[in-house]
């Protein structure tokens, strides 16, 4: 016997505030520990606000004076540095990481003790920088074993004073963020080649392409997101490179300030307890790296769109 109401409907449930509960956390710790010093680094560029003995001076507002004063100064020079140093170790990097990767992942090469090579090129990440750095000043010093052994050799008359050359100097930077991060550039792209679908190699390989083809044509193009995520990363790492050139060179920057970067230079504002000048450089470092990563960004989307259009052409064929 019908009644004529309308049957009950289920009451809805929304799962969605549990989803905004479990990500707070994030948001509130990158507010109290991100956000908040951000904020408060550009609001103190703008003013005078420094150690003087035992006095403290300011904060007294300036404006724009302590930007003013910054590129004044030898800041343009550092940066320079920084950037010459690690274009120096990421080109390597990527190169022989790329190579790496593509033979691990090759099922043609069948390469044996692969997880050995792969722990080991993996280790140098693990170790600290600043003993990484120690022990490389110990190598390449006047007396060290490496100009022991050149010299030794016949290869040099004399000790090459690696620490007190400008080439040697970055060279050494160079160097050792080469070998800190190679083996990580190596799985991250191992991940991104395996990735990719393997039908489109065997069409490939159906159709006569040979393997130089299918990695400029099909393997390139398919992880250049991957590639561009790993040039981004490492390039606010660059910026941001400390450890290395400030224990190698005692902090000095030596020979002639040509090893000095951009986050020494705020070192040392930081420790004469100069905070408008340190916040000034700051905030000129993180408007670079905003640029850097919009500029990415933009170059992204391009590779997302050329590695869409591969898909769709070896749909087609």
């Amino acid at each position: 016997m019908s009644t004529g109401r309308p049957p009950k409907k289920g009451k809805h449930i929304s799962y969605a505030k549990w989803g905004y509960i479990f990500i707070a956390p994030f948001f509130v710790v990158f507010l109290i520990f991100q956000l908040v010093p951000l904020g408060s680094t550009i609001y103190y560029s703008f003013f005078q606000y420094f150690r003087s003995g035992l006095r403290i001076i300011g904060p007294s507002f300036v404006g724009m004076k302590n930007y003013i004063s910054l590129f004044q100064t030898d800041l343009p020079k550092y940066f320079g540095n920084t950037m010459l140093m690690w274009v120096a170790g990421f080109v390597p990097q990527i190169l022989v990481a790329l190579l790496l990767a593509c033979w691990f992942t090759n099922e043609r090469l069948n390469l044996k003790g692969q997880r050995f090579f792969k722990t080991v090129i993996y280790m140098p990440n693990l170790i600290m920088a600043s003993a990484f750095a120690m022990l490389f000043f110990t190598l390449f010093s006047d007396n060290g074993p490496v100009n022991a052994s050149l010299v030794s050799m016949g290869i040099l008359k004399q000790p090459f004073q690696f620490l007190s050359n400008v080439s040697g100097a970055r060279g050494l930077v160079a160097f050792m963020n080469f070998l800190m991060w190679f083996g990580n550039t190596t799985i991250v792209l191992m991940a991104a080649i395996m990735g990719v679908d393997p039908g489109l190699y065997e069409a490939a390989e159906i159709d006569g392409a040979s393997s130089m083809q299918m990695f400029w044509k099909i393997t390139i193009p398919l992880i250049q997101p991957i590639m561009v995520y790993v040039l981004i990363t490492s390039l606010i790492g660059g910026l941001q490179m400390f450890d290395v050139p400030q224990i190698l060179t005692n902090g000095q920057g030596e020979p002639d300030r040509c090893t000095t970067t951009m986050i020494m230079y705020l070192n040392n504002h930081m420790y004469s307890k100069n905070y408008g000048m340190a916040g000034a450089v700051s905030t000129v470092l993180f408007v670079m790296c905003a640029v850097l990563c919009l500029l990415v960004y933009a170059s992204l989307t391009n590779d997302n769109d050329s590695a869409r259009k591969v898909r769709k052409g070896s749909a087609k064929s």
